[in-house]
């Protein structure tokens, strides 16, 4: 770490503790060349994750896109802002496991998965815009699968 003051890069860390809620760690260091101290912050650096949309296109993963259309999908059920907020951040924490990459088609299924635990019909309208039902037929072989997937 190069001195502000000086520009030498023999510092050494005098105290280091947690800062920002553990999202970071503040150290205080010390040059050895001019005795000059100064704080720096040490923080993650997340690789963007993109998706390859069904089309071939990338974009930039879009929590906020999760979060609408769960929102929309929950209408009217008994879901509560902070679940669906949670359900995002566990999408996005499990398609990061993955890599920088992923396939728009694995953002629905994690949805799609989440959204069984939490509401049947929630799951119901969300798969019925993500697997583009287009008749009674399709939500009827839904609920057969849901059916079979709880016993």
């Amino acid at each position: 770490m190069l001195c502000p003051r000086c520009r030498d890069d023999d510092t050494k860390v005098v105290d280091s503790r947690l800062a920002e809620e553990g999202a970071a760690v503040r150290r205080r260091r010390q040059c050895l060349a001019c005795a000059h101290r100064f704080t720096t912050y040490e923080r993650v650096d997340e690789v963007p994750l993109v998706v390859i949309k069904s089309g071939g296109e990338r974009e930039g993963f879009d929590r906020l896109k999760v979060i609408a259309g769960v929102v929309a999908a929950t209408k009217g059920r008994e879901v509560s802002d902070e679940v669906v907020e949670q359900l995002a951040i566990d999408v996005e924490d499990q398609l990061r496991l993955g890599g920088a990459e992923v396939n728009s088609s694995q953002v629905g299924l994690l949805v799609l998965e989440r959204l069984r635990e939490i509401d049947e019909v929630a799951y119901l309208r969300f798969a019925s815009v993500y697997k583009d039902f287009d008749a009674a037929a399709d939500f009827h072989r839904e609920i057969e699968l849901l059916n079979k997937t709880q016993h």
